[in-house]
């Protein structure tokens, strides 16, 4: 017993030097860090005005390769003492304010509030437009594939949108010296909006059938039938105000040639908004990244529908 308390207070003690060890190493990379970073800026200035060619970034630099290396080392040093401490100081504590089944059931409360909340937005979305264009669509259908498409978003948001999201942007912070934090939160948005984006034109959508005249209804041109898809939000504002656009198409939206064109849109117009001149490796990636979750988005939708 006296053994195995010695023992503890030896781990304790050793523990207690590591962590300040650590934390003065952290503050001196954080001080060296810093002078680098001015260093380059110097650098730099002093290059372009003799002409001479700089370091695309920071961390292709001679110093800047160095403080990358010993950032990484920090991060794998700090993780023991990360796990020690939430295994012996943060749970113990908390497990006396709050069971783990609470903390469950908290958790669990929470996603469930999210989950409905974004089923009833969606859902009240298209009942109003329903509504709106009169058209002959039972609630319980809606329901059901409100449901089938929430469900289905949220697992992938959960699983893939969210942890990817995070190692983007540290990759982006580390090695390019970006903060993503706008283009994160601009295609987790973008994400959602394109789980719902192929049916936001069905109120534009027409069955290919032969009226009273026995006349075929003429075809929209593909510019227009596009435009439904790719401005879809503007049509539907101006169907709210009461200025309904009279354009029909057969077009259903719901296939690869109309992915293509949404991601081909959004990549267009990604790049005129993110990417500044001269064009860098990290903006392009930007761009991608936001088109790349869109589509992912739209692809969710296309699977909940089983087109593959």
């Amino acid at each position: 017993m006296l053994a195995h308390k010695t023992k503890a207070q030896v781990t304790e003690h050793l523990f207690i030097m590591g962590l300040i060890a650590l934390s003065i190493g952290s503050v001196i990379w954080v001080t060296v860090f810093f002078n680098s970073l001015q260093d380059y800026e110097e650098y730099c200035e002093t290059a372009r005005a003799q002409g001479l060619e700089t370091p695309l970034y920071y961390y292709t630099w001679e110093s800047g390769r160095y403080i990358n290396i010993t950032f990484i080392a920090l991060c794998f040093l700090w993780i023991p003492f990360i796990d020690h401490s939430v295994r012996k100081i943060i749970y113990p504590f908390a497990k006396q304010k709050i069971t783990y089944h609470e903390a469950k059931r908290l958790s669990r409360s929470v996603s469930r509030s999210l989950y409905e909340r974004l089923y009833g937005l969606v859902l009240g979305y298209f009942t109003r437009v329903n509504r709106k264009v009169s058209a002959k669509i039972s609630l319980w259908f809606m329901k059901i594939e409100t449901f089938e498409h929430v469900h289905l978003l949220t697992k992938v948001f959960k699983w893939i949108v969210f942890p990817s999201s995070v190692i983007y942007g540290l990759i982006m912070f580390i090695f390019f010296e970006l903060n993503v934090l706008d283009s994160i939160l601009l295609a987790a948005l973008l994400f959602v909006y394109s789980n719902f984006v192929p049916d936001l034109p069905a109120i534009f959508r027409r069955k290919a059938y032969r009226d009273i005249r026995e006349s075929f209804h003429e075809e929209l041109p593909k510019y227009k039938t596009y435009a439904l898809l790719l401005f879809a939000p503007v049509f539907i504002t101006l169907l709210f105000c009461g200025k309904k656009v009279t354009w029909k198409t057969t077009e259903t939206f719901h296939n690869f040639k109309s992915l293509a064109v949404y991601g081909a849109f959004l990549f267009s117009v990604g790049f005129l908004v993110l990417v500044a001149f001269p064009i860098s490796i990290g903006r392009t990636i930007e761009v991608v990244w936001v088109a790349f979750l869109a589509l992912l988005g739209y692809l969710t939708h296309l699977k909940v529908d089983e087109v593959f």
